[in-house]
């Protein structure tokens, strides 16, 4: 888990242990800006129904994309480092240091 101490020391990647933080941090933002959105395409249908019907729609997909793309980039953050963990394994089994 994550200590105090690691902040100040560079022994230690905090990224991996904090990345799920963010990532349901960000999808709480995308759901909140989604439904921000929803509720103004249904104020807008009094207006014009289609026109808000359609910003309804696009509102509920953006939050499907957005959960998807968050979700992609807290992954590539990890695989990268993922991929350098194992290259240290990799140094250390051929005793490169």
């Amino acid at each position: 888990m994550f200590n105090f101490r690691d902040l100040f020391q560079w022994d230690r990647f905090i990224t991996p242990t904090i990345i799920k933080t963010f990532y349901w941090l960000v999808i709480a933002m995308i759901v909140l800006f989604g439904m921000s959105g929803v509720f103004s395409g249904l104020a807008a249908m009094a207006v014009s129904p289609f026109g808000g019907f359609l910003l309804v729609l696009s509102s509920l997909a953006s939050i499907l994309v957005g959960i998807v793309f968050s979700r992609i980039v807290a992954e590539f953050v990890l695989i990268v480092f993922r991929i350098n963990e194992h290259l240290g394994a990799i140094r250390d089994q051929q005793g490169f240091r």
